[in-house]
């Protein structure tokens, strides 16, 4: 990220963004002094089968092995003091899309485990209390705990995968043109959180890789919106290290950073079965995880 605040073309082009997973792109070819980014009106609005392919081709990325993260979540509060909750995260990619094993803990030792299952049959499940249960369309909004502003759908991020969409403009964001898409949920999700109309993300132009999402209200509000901060190398990967979320009605933020990484793992498939979330599983041994900085 550059001193005014704008993401060049190496960095975007190793990395693309989804919460969810902090993904990791591979390694990238040494980068090239980025040219002047182009006159908005020179560029041509996909059609409705170019801006399918653009985000089925976004749907297709990921890591190919499987990953684990350690990370913070600062509570930032317009009024009030900070707090900070440690969380893990266990990644990987079955015939379905993408999984994600959450674990989250408050200060005060209170737990929450997810187990976040995206695609375009996505699906979430959750144990606290003692109980495993599956989350519905609702329940993916609701905070992990109350005053955070990151909840379960921020995480998965399953609109890449509704079936409605469309490509509104093309719209310069942070110094460089991006397609902003707008997705609209299914008649599950809309039943069951009728304060949403949808979802608008922008995707750079050159490598389809999103740097913002909004959560579009029935009035045409933003409700709430994802920023990517700033990304970092490891072990000749590029990856998201830090994302900020915030409540657009209320100014209240959390900072989700990445505090640890362990790249290239090998998970016994059991760990992400619904069933198993009751069950404690370890992190990776102290020497495979490369710590990062603040």
């Amino acid at each position: 990220m550059t001193g005014d605040g704008r993401f060049t073309p190496a960095l975007i082009r190793r990395a693309f963004f989804i919460l969810t997973a902090v993904v990791v792109a591979g390694t990238a070819r040494a980068a090239v002094p980025a040219p002047a980014p182009p006159e908005l009106a020179q560029l041509n609005k996909p059609d409705a089968a170019e801006a399918r392919h653009i985000v089925e081709q976004f749907q297709q990325m990921g890591l190919s092995g499987q990953h684990y993260l350690e990370f913070q979540l600062r509570v930032l509060p317009r009024r009030g003091p900070e707090r900070i909750l440690e969380g893990r995260l266990w990644g990987g990619r079955n015939p379905r899309g993408d999984i994600w094993r959450v674990t989250l803990r408050d200060a005060s030792g209170q737990e929450r485990r997810l187990l976040l299952q995206n695609g375009a049959n996505a699906a979430a499940w959750s144990f606290a209390g003692g109980r495993i249960e599956q989350v519905n369309a609702g329940g993916l909004f609701e905070p992990f705990f109350p005053g955070v502003e990151i909840s379960p759908f921020d995480l998965q991020m399953p609109f890449f995968y509704w079936p409605d969409f469309a490509l509104e403009k093309v719209e310069r964001l942070r110094g460089r043109p991006a397609h902003v898409f707008f997705f609209r949920p299914p008649a599950a999700v809309a039943t069951q959180n009728q304060s949403i109309s949808g979802v608008r993300a922008y995707l750079d132009t050159q490598f389809d890789a999103p740097v913002q999402t909004e959560l579009i209200g029935r009035d045409g509000r933003v409700m709430k919106t994802l920023s990517l901060v700033d990304l970092k190398r490891v072990e000749g990967q590029t990856m998201v290290k830090t994302v900020d979320v915030r409540n657009e009605l209320t100014r209240d933020k959390t900072r989700f950073q990445v505090t640890g990484v362990a790249l290239k793992q090998e998970f016994s498939p059991a760990i992400f079965e619904p069933a198993t979330l009751a069950e404690d599983v370890r992190p990776p041994a102290p020497e495979r995880i490369t710590r990062l900085a603040p």
